[in-house]
Order: C-alpha cells, then sequence, then structure tokens
C-alpha cells in the first residue's frame, strides 16, 4: 500500500504498555463500600482528604493517581503509554492510523450520500489485556469492535499471528483486519447490529450463529467496499494487495480454523463464514463499492 503519505487519524488511543488490571467504574462501588466508615473516623477523613487533593493534583499533571492508588500498574501520563517503542511498532502504529483515516473518509462520504452523518469511532491500540465497555478482553480474542463504547480494539501482536501462523503477511491483509472491524462499526450506526441482536433473542444456538455469520460476511463485504475507494480514488493499492486481504480472508475462515485446531468442521458452530464466503463477500464490495451490495441479509445463499 502507499500509505505513508496519508493522512493520520485523531481518533487513535494508545494504551500499550499500560495495564488493564483496574478501571475506575470497576473500582467505584468498591470506594463507596467504605466510604461511611472512612468519613465517621477521623484518621479516615485525613486519608480521604490527602486523596482527594493527591487525585486533583495528578490530572492537572496528567497523571492517573487513582490507577497506581488501586494498583493499576506503572505510572502512565495520559494519552501516552509507559514505554519505548520500536521503530518497526511505531511505524506499524502509524499505518494503522493512516487505515483508520482512510476508512473515516471513505464512510463519511458515504453516510453523506445517504443524507446521514458518519461518526467516527475511535481506535484502541493495546498490548496483552484492556478494558472496554464490554468488559476486560485478553489478546487472545484477536482485534474486536465494541459497541458499548464505539471503539475498536486491537493488539498489534495480532499481524505477527496473520503472517506467520496464518501464512497471511502484508499491509493490506493488515488493513483488511481494521476495515472489517470498523464495517462493524457502521453496522452499529446504520441500527444492524441492534437488529440482529433482536433477531437472536430466544433462538437456538445454531440459529444466533447463522445470523453472526451474515453479520461478520457483511462487516467483510465493507471492508471490501472501503478496499475499492483506496484503490479507485486515492489509489493507495500496489499490484498484489487485493491478493493479500483475500489470502487473509481465507486464512480466518471458520472452517479452516476447525482443520487447523485438529478438530472436525461443524457448520452449525461457524460464527464468521467459511474462507469461500468471506473471500467472496470481500470481493463483491471491493468490485462494486456500493452499500446496497453488501446486504448479506437478503441474500438466499452465502
Amino acid at each position: 500500500m502507499r500509505w505513508k503519505d496519508g493522512r493520520r487519524s485523531d481518533n487513535v488511543e494508545d494504551r500499550r504498555g499500560q495495564s488493564a488490571g483496574y478501571s475506575a467504574a470497576g473500582a467505584a462501588p468498591l470506594l463507596l463500600r467504605f466510604l461511611p466508615a472512612m468519613i465517621r473516623s477521623r484518621t479516615g477523613r485525613v486519608i480521604l482528604v490527602v486523596g482527594v487533593l493527591a487525585i486533583f493534583g495528578g490530572k492537572l499533571l496528567g497523571i492517573d493517581v487513582l490507577s497506581l492508588f488501586l494498583g493499576g500498574g506503572g505510572a502512565t501520563v495520559a494519552g501516552q503509554a509507559s514505554r519505548e517503542f520500536s521503530q518497526q511498532e511505531q511505524q506499524l502504529a502509524d499505518f494503522v492510523s493512516v487505515v483508520l483515516a482512510d476508512t473515516e473518509d471513505t464512510w463519511g462520504a458515504v453516510f453523506r450520500q445517504q443524507g446521514g452523518v458518519y461518526r467516527e469511532p475511535t481506535l484502541v491500540l493495546f498490548s496483552g489485556r484492556v478494558n472496554s465497555a464490554c468488559g476486560l478482553a485478553s489478546a487472545a480474542v484477536g482485534p474486536f469492535y465494541c459497541p458499548g463504547d464505539q471503539k475498536l480494539y486491537i493488539d498489534l501482536s495480532f499481524f505477527n499471528d496473520l503472517s506467520q501462523r496464518h501464512g497471511a503477511p502484508g499491509d493490506f491483509a493488515q488493513a483488511y483486519v481494521v476495515a472489517h472491524e470498523v464495517g462493524h462499526h457502521v453496522q452499529t450506526l446504520l441500527g444492524i447490529s441492534q437488529q440482529v441482536q433482536a433477531a437472536g433473542r430466544g433462538r437456538s444456538a445454531a440459529e444466533v450463529n447463522a445470523l453472526s455469520v451474515r453479520q461478520e460476511l457483511q462487516a467483510d463485504c465493507f471492508a471490501g467496499l472501503w478496499g475499492h475507494a483506496a484503490n479507485q480514488q486515492r489509489q493507495l493499492l500496489d499490484p498484489g494487495d487485493l491478493e493479500e486481504a483475500l489470502r487473509a480472508a481465507t486464512a480466518i475462515g471458520d472452517d479452516r480454523l476447525q482443520r487447523e485446531a485438529g478438530g472436525r468442521v461443524v457448520p452449525d458452530s461457524f460464527t464468521h463464514g467459511t474462507s469461500a464466503q468471506r473471500v467472496a463477500w470481500f470481493r463483491r464490495g471491493f468490485e462494486s463499492g456500493e452499500l446496497a451490495a453488501c446486504d448479506t441479509f437478503a441474500a438466499d445463499a452465502l
């Protein structure tokens, strides 16, 4: 991809190197539990006043004193990571920022054409594990989108797994992953995710999985739609980039992953679609560049 001259997004939150063992929301009940006893005790009142002053003083300096007090890990400055990163790590963070910015341009234009306004998501970079509105998540779950806070979460080490373990190297393969998660954000803004959730209530596990497959394949198609715009409107793609994305889609198909895990292929357990389906729907979005082409829920066959 010809990305280095591209615009960088302002919507990247770098939490790499920070501990995810604490969240203010999770700590609040604990503090409230002991607050009455602290107020009744003279010593407790002194500790409380000193603590409040420390927290507000820390905020002025950009330091999260509360997370230190509650065991949240080493000192970090607000909005910054707590360790130095290699040139390769920084370049990868820079790359995903450019990809995110380009999806913002694409979806901003699509929503304007539809008479709407695109609300840009935030991309959170983390290492190891991360707190989100959807709960505490490990890097083992892979990149994910949380509709509760409308943020994308990714541990950049996933790209090493994509290349080495799944045999899908290349920058456009990585861009496809980011664009797929952005596709879930688009589904949230359009109300599709909410409709899928409502449709799954009271259904069997197999029926819920079938709905999930259609939702995931649509996100693949939306990723392809972004790729179409990046290629046709901004000429960001190099020869071979499309093949990189298709290899990635093939590598993470449910049937392929189940075979690699040494188990038998169980279609009723699929949640993302087969390799062939993921390739087909990404290609459909890439070739058409049309939102209407990505209606997986109206398709008789996937």
